[in-house]
């Protein structure tokens, strides 16, 4: 009789599990429908909504109106559709109001975007359940460190900066990390960032023997140094930071310039079939239309995986690898990326590609 009442209870549970993936993951898709942020909302729905279709789930699109203390109205919203899990999300704002009601509703999210480091500091704090499928406010300056550490600490470095708060938090890191390391640039600068020309700064950087540059600035700076630094026959090794993601204008940067940035996802490996399929169905895979897909995906996976081995779908999010079009994606015990999403990239023919020398 024993046995027979384990089958029994095995088969019932089959069938429970069976009726489930009949009847699909209940997704909330959370992006602003109007407003200044229209754009990315679309590309937010439209990733999010072709993932959803492929896997027969169902799709519950909020709008987001970034607005305080929107996120209230928007949570209820999400609980009163029955969502399972809700991805999207662009705005803090919306976050701060609407993460305790959905941590009493049992709903996780998945931010595509939002970066505060404060905010994810008080989800931890407060048992919210936030996960972040963006990077750290700290990855940009990690993966920057990293790639020197491995590639340049045979040459002379120079690190020069804007000026701005941005690019002097990210140099002071680098250039803390290489003091830690018993390295010394040869060669620091603030620059007027702005400029129509920048001859001074790379004469004063061959004057210092520099041939590996980091700049924390923005493109049409680092694009005019290049330039200048050809005109000038000095040879630089350039890397830029993240905001190198920018328009090829009024300059065009010049090939062979590096960037440790988050790369174009539509060009990567892992990508390929989603990107086919999207241009087939005449969707872009731009901006975040991969990434929404991606969290599309694992919040399909997780609730699926949660349901069958009854735990609650929070804790089938932590320490899973979910393989995605952007790649692999595992959150780590602080709902954290455990990979780091940046990448070093290089500038040939007119886009930024993975280089030949970069670190994963």
């Amino acid at each position: 009789m024993t046995s027979l009442r384990v089958i029994a209870a095995l088969l019932t549970l089959m069938a429970l599990t069976a009726e489930s993936r009949a009847a699909g993951v209940t997704i909330g898709v959370v992006a602003p429908q109007e407003g200044t942020f229209a754009s990315l909302g679309a590309q937010i729905s439209a990733g999010a909504g072709f993932q959803i279709r492929q896997a027969g789930d169902t799709l519950v699109a909020v709008n987001e109106t970034c607005q305080d203390n929107s996120g209230q109205a928007i949570a209820d919203a999400l609980i009163a559709a029955k969502v399972q899990i809700a991805i999207g999300f662009l705005c803090s704002e919306t976050l701060e109001g609407a993460l305790p009601k959905l941590k009493d509703a049992n709903i996780p999210v998945i931010t595509v975007s939002v970066r505060s480091r404060i905010l994810m500091e008080d989800s931890l704090k407060n048992g919210w359940p936030l996960f972040r499928l963006g990077p750290q406010d700290s990855d940009e300056a990690a993966r920057i460190i990293q790639i020197i550490l491995q590639q340049w600490t045979a040459s002379p470095i120079a690190l020069v900066e804007d000026g701005t708060i941005h690019g002097r938090e990210l140099t002071e890191a680098v250039r803390n990390a290489l003091e830690e390391n018993g390295l010394k640039p040869v060669f620091t600068d603030t620059y007027r960032p702005g400029q129509d020309q920048q001859v001074g700064l790379v004469r004063r950087l061959k004057r210092a023997g520099a041939t590996k540059v980091f700049i924390g600035g923005d493109r049409n700076d680092v694009a005019t140094i290049a330039r200048d630094a050809e005109a000038e026959n000095i040879q630089l090794d350039i890397l830029g930071g993240d905001a190198m993601r920018a328009a090829n204008q009024p300059l065009a940067l010049m090939d062979g310039v590096r960037a440790v940035a988050i790369p174009e996802y539509a060009l990567l490996p892992a990508a390929a079939a989603s990107v086919e399929a999207l241009r087939a169905a005449g969707t872009e895979p731009e901006g975040y239309v991969l990434p929404a897909a991606a969290a599309a995906l694992i919040a399909d996976q997780a609730v699926q995986a949660a349901a069958a081995e009854g735990k609650p779908v929070a804790e089938k999010l932590i320490g899973t690898q979910f393989d995605t079009p952007i790649g692999p994606v595992t959150f780590t015990p602080a709902h954290e990326l455990a990979q780091n999403p940046y990448r070093l990239l290089e500038w040939r023919g007119g886009a930024f590609v993975p280089s030949a020398d970069g670190t994963d």
